[in-house]
């Protein structure tokens, strides 16, 4: 998986597709899983390799991060609290006023189509709040 306009993506890329095999257990095909769900929910999201090897997808502001533990896959969405969840898949860091994330443990399965939602909702959070700092930029 490639982002196509981020000069590092390709090594982000790398890095990611590393992590998800040397996981190499549900952590790994769990990752594995969410990438291609954002993918296809977002075609032209770049992925980034920060803070000592997290992956992150990133369109207009990062869109979410997954990060692997031992007891959890989590996906924090960097804008969750300003995001429907309607199928109500944000399980974890309820309590904060920016963030929002889903924990996955070995076996669950998370419902597909309400994550490419929650997705899509979250770039078009960032979309909104990139434009909204151009215009204050232009005046």
């Amino acid at each position: 998986m490639k982002s196509k306009s981020h000069p590092d993506s390709e090594a982000a890329s790398a890095n990611i597709s590393k992590r998800i095999e040397e996981l190499g257990d549900w952590r790994g095909a769990t990752l594995a899983r969410v990438r291609r769900l954002i993918h296809d929910a977002e075609p032209d999201i770049e992925e980034e390799w920060k803070w000592r090897g997290v992956p992150v997808w990133s369109r207009d502001g990062i869109v979410c991060t997954g990060e692997s533990y031992k007891e959890v896959v989590k996906l924090t969405f960097a804008r969750g609290a300003a995001i429907k969840d309607p199928k109500q898949l944000f399980n974890s860091s309820l309590e904060g006023n920016t963030r929002r994330a889903i924990d996955i443990r070995e076996g669950e399965t998370i419902n597909e189509a309400a994550f490419r939602q929650l997705v899509r909702a979250a770039v078009a959070a960032n979309s909104a709040a990139f434009a909204a700092r151009a215009a204050k930029k232009k005046k």
